[in-house]
């Protein structure tokens, strides 16, 4: 691998300094418990983020990564296994809470936003996989999202695009309180039905439905459901989620983790997020 002058999605000096206390603590745990302990690190933690951000930002596969990143199967292995471990989502929460407590709210949140988004699917994903949503006609996948107050992801689960908001939103629910206890109320669309209200009022969250107001024609603004709207199209600066290009679900909820962590890490640090469009 050779050095490259710098593209728009590497990270900074700051950005780096962010996320590299915990890429750095995993790879001590998987040198630990590895058998070849006293075999020297290859490929630099930093580098390697930064291809992978490189394919969530611009979108192209895996294979066509620039030749001077790491093989691109030596990427995609790390981007598996930090995904397998856990790394996309403890980041998440670590930047969340900092970037709360900088804009003045408390670590944890008391209250949360749920929405869905229906997306295609490339050709690689499998039929099994797929679904079609009969509201937005769209075969693909649905993306349920869970954000704080402020837009910030707290959970996400990948499904085929069929599975109806009120069972994801049973899942997210779920999550939630399991992750985030302090979350005592929940404000989501008119698609999630009284089984999620009532399975909210079992976990002790306050599940109230936001509806559009009575005659209202095209777009609106609706109160609290605009803060998750907002957060999709935070995610759609990610050109790589424009279309879920990923052959497991999993990996498509590690690639949405990531466009969060880049957001945050920038809001962080006061760098502006540049649009996909104009790169």
């Amino acid at each position: 691998m050779t050095p490259h002058d710098g593209y728009p999605s590497d990270l900074s000096d700051e950005r780096w300094a962010l996320i590299a206390p915990a890429l750095t603590a995993w790879r001590t745990r998987r040198r630990r418990d590895a058998l070849d302990i006293g075999r020297p690190p290859e490929h630099d933690l930093r580098q390697i983020m930064n291809a992978i951000l490189y394919v969530d930002r611009t979108g192209i596969p895996w294979r066509y990564l620039p030749h001077d990143f790491a093989p691109w199967p030596t990427v995609y292995g790390y981007f598996a296994k930090w995904q397998q471990d856990g790394v996309f989502e403890q980041l998440n929460g670590l930047l969340r809470s900092l970037l709360r407590q900088a804009e003045g709210h408390r670590a944890e949140p008391s209250a949360c936003v749920l929405d869905s988004q229906t997306v295609k699917t490339s050709a690689n994903v499998p039929l099994t996989g797929q679904g079609t949503d009969a509201g937005k006609r769209i075969i693909g996948r649905k993306r349920h999202l869970g954000c704080d107050t402020l837009g910030l992801l707290l959970t996400v689960f990948v499904t085929a695009a069929s599975v109806s908001d009120t069972a994801g939103g049973v899942t997210l629910l779920t999550r939630i309180a399991a992750a985030h206890p302090l979350v005592t109320k929940a404000w989501v669309d008119a698609g999630y039905r009284t089984t999620a209200i009532n399975h909210g009022a079992r976990l002790g969250i306050d599940v109230h439905p936001v509806q559009r107001p009575p005659g209202t024609k095209g777009f609106k603004i609706i109160p609290r459901r605009w803060t998750i709207e907002r957060s999709i199209g935070w995610l759609m600066h990610h050109r790589r989620l424009a279309r879920d290009y990923e052959a497991h679900p999993h990996r498509s909820e590690a690639m949405i983790h990531l466009a969060m962590i880049d957001l945050m890490t920038r809001r962080l640090t006061g760098e502006a997020t540049p649009n996909w469009r104009g790169t």
